[in-house]
């Protein structure tokens, strides 16, 4: 059972930690083409969250710094998941819950939109994997650390 289970691991983590490989690779100097995919994208949610809540996202913000961080996360996250460690699957989880939302906000289309059901299928892929993490911690959490047993010494019989 524990090979399957690391297997499955493995598995999982392979979407992160290739995708971080590749951003890796890519990076350069001014962050690679995953920079530029995420600047407009970044723009859109920073206004887009400070309308609705007012909170004011720094307009410094380096993406080059942002893509570095996610590679990071991605990478050590997948790597430490891999050999079942909790605080891999919190940082692929807050990779996660950072990233989905900015990458794949079909909120901002029109739903007739290929585009639309496009960034929605991506969005909702995504979710699943947060599921799949939290699924991981919870049952991390849950099962207790097994005690090591200990030989009883049996008691003489007293005549």
């Amino acid at each position: 059972m524990a090979f399957v289970s690391f297997v499955g691991r493995l598995l999982f983590a392979s979407v992160f930690f290739l995708s971080a490989w590749h951003e890796f690779n890519e990076f350069g100097v001014d962050g690679g083409p995953a920079a530029e995919y995420l600047r407009p994208k970044f723009d859109v949610f920073s206004n887009h969250l400070s309308t609705h809540t007012g909170v004011q996202v720094p307009k410094q913000v380096e993406i080059k710094h942002l893509v570095a961080a996610m590679v990071a996360l991605k990478g050590i996250g997948g790597l430490l998941f891999i050999f079942g460690s909790s605080i891999g699957a919190y940082l692929l989880l807050l990779h996660q819950a950072i990233a989905t939302p900015i990458l794949y906000d079909f909120y901002n289309y029109d739903p007739e939109k290929t585009e639309f059901n496009q960034l929605f299928f991506q969005f909702t892929q995504n979710l699943a994997f947060f599921g799949a993490l939290l699924f991981f911690v919870g049952m991390k959490t849950s099962i207790p650390k097994r005690q090591q047993l200990r030989k009883r010494v049996p008691k003489p019989k007293t005549t």
